[in-house]
């Protein structure tokens, strides 16, 4: 697939920059103490953790390891009534268009030298973004709506925009609206932001942050993410070992960048798989159900274009077997056609005609 773009959206001031700094590893975005210190969206590459791939490279003898990526952006706040252009408005809410997902950051620290800022608590600061979203959305609705009620070449699609219509002025997230099969695929035609997947982080004092469990939170009915944003900006001048004592200290077996990395391919239904030779061992993403042409086009257009097969080895077959040669000798390399799953973490060369 191509580049994953994750927009990180909430009310100014709790943290969304912050959180932003800490994922790069460094100070990029100016998370200052006023409203609205970011304007144009900042944006970051980040690796995505994986453990597995220099255990890869060094069997392979790689010259080079590539992990897998994931593009975030820290977009400024939203404030109540941004949809009607309060605060920076509508030029943030676009924005969000551009994104896969949306990790929305809501606050529960209570720093009393950071303005709250129309922050009151993670609910609440949640319940006023989607209710932004909602409200943008609905603008959308409106207009095709009023701009097709002569037509009846449309008639399923017009159908569904006055359903989706009604939901929404429930207060119902678009992604949360039962469609039948056909309504699912036309629901796309409208780009609408509360179809986006996203993800909830609850950026927290350090305190709350030992031995946190996150599946032991959840924000109404969404399961979320704990995060200390300030911590983790201080983490990332540790060195690797320092930093796993630290955490080990407070109790967590995985930083918090690592766990809302996690959270967003496990949103976006997304899994790796590996290309591994001396010359570099990479991280690919694709979607979980893709099929090989599909996992190949992710690396080159053309290679899906003329795919031919895959030669195919387990990650953990790879290893125990010490590669391609020792894998092949005992049976367990296959070669797979068009119609072959990609699973995670397979290891993989693709065959094709250019």
């Amino acid at each position: 697939m191509s580049k994953l773009s994750i927009g990180i959206v909430g009310l100014p001031n709790v943290g969304k920059s912050t959180l932003f700094n800490a994922l790069l590893g460094r100070q990029v975005a100016d998370n200052s103490n006023y409203p609205f210190c970011t304007i144009e969206p900042n944006v970051g590459i980040v690796e995505v953790p994986d453990g597995k791939l220099p255990v890869l490279g060094k069997i392979a003898k790689s010259k080079r390891i590539v992990p897998a990526v994931v593009e975030f952006v820290d977009i400024a706040g939203l404030v109540k009534g941004a949809a009607e252009g309060e605060g920076l408005g509508n030029k943030f809410l676009n924005n969000i268009h551009e994104c896969d997902a949306i990790c929305h950051v809501v606050r529960n620290f209570s720093d009393p030298n950071v303005a709250r800022a129309g922050s009151t608590d993670p609910d609440g600061d949640f319940e006023v973004v989607c209710a932004e979203l909602i409200i943008k959305d609905l603008e959308s609705i409106d207009r095709y709506i009023d701009s097709n009620k002569k037509k009846t070449e449309e008639k399923d699609k017009y159908e569904l925009a006055l359903k989706l219509k009604s939901e929404l002025e429930k207060g119902v997230l678009a992604r949360r609206i039962e469609l039948n099969e056909n309504e699912k695929k036309l629901v796309k035609e409208f780009f609408l932001l509360t179809s986006k997947a996203f993800f909830v982080v609850i950026n927290v004092d350090e305190d709350t942050y030992k031995n946190v469990d996150d599946k032991k939170w959840n924000l109404g009915d969404w399961e979320v993410v704990l995060v200390c944003a300030k911590l983790e900006v201080e983490l990332a001048d540790f060195s690797k070992g320092e930093r796993g004592k630290y955490l080990k200290g407070l109790g967590l077996k995985k930083s918090g960048m690592e766990r809302v990395i996690g959270r967003a391919y496990e949103t976006l239904g997304l899994q790796s798989f590996y290309t591994a030779g001396e010359k570099e061992s990479r991280a690919w993403t694709t979607k979980i159900s893709s099929k090989a042409p599909e996992a190949a086009g992710v690396i080159h257009s053309d290679f899906e274009r003329g795919f031919i097969a895959a030669a195919v080895i387990s990650y953990t077959d790879f290893i125990e077997h010490k590669g391609w040669l020792g894998a092949k000798e005992m049976g367990k390399l296959r070669l797979e056609g068009k119609e072959y799953v990609m699973k995670a973490d397979d290891v993989v060369e693709f065959r094709f005609n250019v």
